[in-house]
């Protein structure tokens, strides 16, 4: 079991997301959340999967000359790509509703990379997650908004939240991965990671 391959390590979760923290709970693994601040910029010529990869190392980066020998330190970087453009963090309710309003009726990609680093090894994986919105009213979005205030979710929304379930037609890959960690994906590193 992951338990028993993991517990030599200290796990350190840099993440403030609720959801991540529950994900790792129900996988079994004792962790500790530590957080860092970042300034989540990337370079402009990055695509897609490109920018999720290197903000999950770059959050790692803050940390690299504090990690003791038994440390497994865990980073992660969700985004929403949608028609060759990045949608992170919305920075208010408009342009929340923006985002929302320009995914309505369409499929967009949902892209999570997690970054497993310790002292002398350092390795980042992703998943890509296709996710269709139906036709979304503008009441429906705006309510959403005012509701839920989704300004720390890529894209501006959470499939878990009321937005998700009135919402979300159809999905092509993990479901975990568009709530912000690819769980399966973990499970299968953490065990790889633990036998080196």
């Amino acid at each position: 079991m992951l338990t028993e391959k993991v517990k030599k390590f200290h796990i350190i979760l840099a993440s403030s997301s609720p959801r991540r923290q529950v994900f790792l709970k129900k996988l079994g693994l004792k962790y500790e959340v530590r957080l860092k601040p970042v300034e989540e910029i990337y370079p402009e010529h990055l695509r897609g999967a490109e920018i999720a990869d290197f903000l999950s190392k770059l959050k790692a980066a803050p940390f690299l000359g504090e990690l003791k020998a038994n440390d497994l330190l865990i980073t992660s970087d969700t985004v929403v790509w949608y028609k060759d453009t990045f949608l992170g963090k919305p920075a208010d309710e408009e342009q929340a509703f923006l985002m929302l309003r320009s995914m309505s009726g369409d499929w967009h990609e949902v892209i999570t990379s997690v970054c497993f680093t310790r002292t002398n090894d350092q390795r980042i994986v992703n998943s890509a997650t296709q996710v269709k919105f139906r036709d979304l009213t503008d009441d429906e979005i705006g309510h959403y908004i005012k509701e839920s205030k989704p300004f720390d979710k890529a894209g501006g929304y959470g499939i878990q939240d009321w937005i998700g379930l009135i919402g979300i037609e159809e999905i092509k890959g993990s479901y975990t991965n568009v709530v912000g960690l690819p769980t399966q994906l973990v499970y299968k590193t953490l065990i790889e990671v633990a036998s080196h």
